[in-house]
C-alpha cells in the first residue's frame, strides 16, 4: 500500500508510528513556519541520544532544542513512544547493498558479515540497546534486516520456521555483544580508562580471591589468564560456535538426519517432507518476491523525490 492507495477492506489500521515509517500516515496541517518536519524532529531527538543516552529524550527536551513548543511537535508525532519507534527506524538503517560477488560467498561468511553489520549499528547507536523488544517488528527497516537474514538462509535445506530460528539465534548473540560491549565502554569511559583496564584490574582481584581449594575450576582459568587476555575475544568465540551449531544441523538435514522423536511430531516430519518437494517451487517464489520488493523499493523512493519536491515548491 503506497501514499496513494485507497483503503482496502481487511487491512489492518496501523499505529501511526508504524504508517509513519512505511510513509502511508495522513500529513499534519503546517502552518506558516514550514521548518518543523518529522524528519527534523527524528534527526534532533536521536542527536540527543547519541549524545546522552535515550533518557534524556523527552517531547519538552526535542521541542527546546528545535525552537518550538512541545505542543507543536505533537501534530507531527503523538506520543513519546511513536518518536522511540521512528528513531529506532532511523538508528536501525537498512543493511548495505551486496556488492559483486557477495552471492557467491559461502553463506557462513555472509551470515558473519550480517551479524557484524548490526553490531556496527549497536556501535554507532548504543541507545538502539534500550529500546524494549516489543514482538515481531513491522517497520520497513527493521523487516529489510530480517529480510536480508532469512535471504542468506534462503537455499539451505531448512523449513521457513527453521530459517527464522536461526536467524532470531544470530541476532540475539549479536545483540548480547553489543549489550556487553556498551557496558564496558561506559564504565571505562565513567572511570577515564580503556575498557581493557576494567578486565586487568578484575583479573588481579580474581588472583587475589579465588583459590584453589574454594574454586579450583575457576583457579585454573585465573591462573591461564583468561581474564586478562586482549587478544581472545569470547564475543566473537559465540557466534562462531553459534555458525558452527548452524552449520552441522544444516549438514545432518541435507543427509536426511532427523532430529530426535522427542522433538518433531508425525505432522511436524510430514511438514519436512513436503517442505523438500516444494524448495524449488519456494526459491522460485524468492525470486519473484524479491524483484517485486526492489519495484516497491523504488517506487517508495520515487514517492520521496517527489514529495520532497512539493516542499520545496
Amino acid at each position: 500500500m503506497t501514499p496513494d492507495s485507497p483503503a482496502r477492506a481487511g487491512d489492518p489500521e496501523l499505529p501511526r508510528a508504524v504508517a509513519l515509517a512505511w510513509g502511508v500516515a495522513a500529513n499534519p496541517q503546517r502552518g506558516p513556519k514550514r521548518e518543523l518536519s518529522i524528519e527534523r524532529i527524528v534527526d534532533v531527538a536521536v542527536g540527543i541520544a547519541d549524545t546522552e543516552g535515550l533518557a534524556a529524550v523527552s517531547m519538552s527536551r526535542v521541542a527546546q532544542a528545535l525552537g518550538f513548543t512541545t505542543m507543536s511537535l505533537y501534530r507531527y508525532v503523538s506520543a513519546k513512544d511513536d518518536l522511540l519507534t521512528l528513531m529506532q527506524e532511523f538508528g536501525t538503517g537498512v543493511p548495505a547493498e551486496p556488492v559483486p560477488g557477495d552471492e557467491a560467498l559461502p553463506w557462513r561468511e555472509r551470515l558473519r558479515r550480517h551479524a557484524h553489520e548490526v553490531l556496527g549499528r549497536y556501535r554507532e547507536h548504543p541507545w538502539l540497546l534500550d529500546i524494549p523488544i516489543e514482538g515481531t517488528p513491522v517497520t520497513p527497516n527493521q523487516l529489510a534486516w530480517m529480510d536480508s537474514a532469512l535471504d542468506i538462509l534462503a537455499e539451505l535445506p531448512l523449513s521457513e520456521h527453521e530459517r527464522v530460528a536461526i536467524m532470531l539465534l544470530v541476532t540475539g548473540q549479536t545483540r548480547w555483544q553489543g549489550i556487553i560491549e556498551r557496558s564496558y565502554t561506559e564504565t571505562a569511559s565513567a572511570a577515564g580508562i580503556v575498557p581493557q583496564a576494567i578486565d586487568d584490574a578484575r583479573d588481579a582481584m580474581l588472583d587475589a580471591l579465588v583459590t584453589a581449594e574454594e574454586f579450583p575450576a575457576l583457579r585454573r582459568a585465573v591462573d591461564a589468564g583468561v581474564f586478562r587476555a586482549e587478544d581472545d575475544d569470547p564475543m566473537a568465540f559465540g557466534l562462531e560456535r553459534v555458525l558452527d551449531g548452524t552449520e552441522a544441523y544444516v549438514a545432518a538435514r541435507a543427509a536426511g538426519a532427523h532430529t530426535p522423536p522427542s522433538t518433531r511430531t508425525d505432522a511436524e516430519e510430514a511438514t519436512v517432507l513436503a517442505d523438500k518437494k516444494v524448495r524449488e517451487a519456494q526459491k522460485a517464489r524468492r525470486e519473484a518476491e524479491k524483484r517485486l520488493r526492489e519495484a516497491r523499493k523504488v517506487e517508495r523512493l520515487a514517492i520521496k523525490e517527489a514529495r520532497a519536491r512539493q516542499t520545496r515548491s
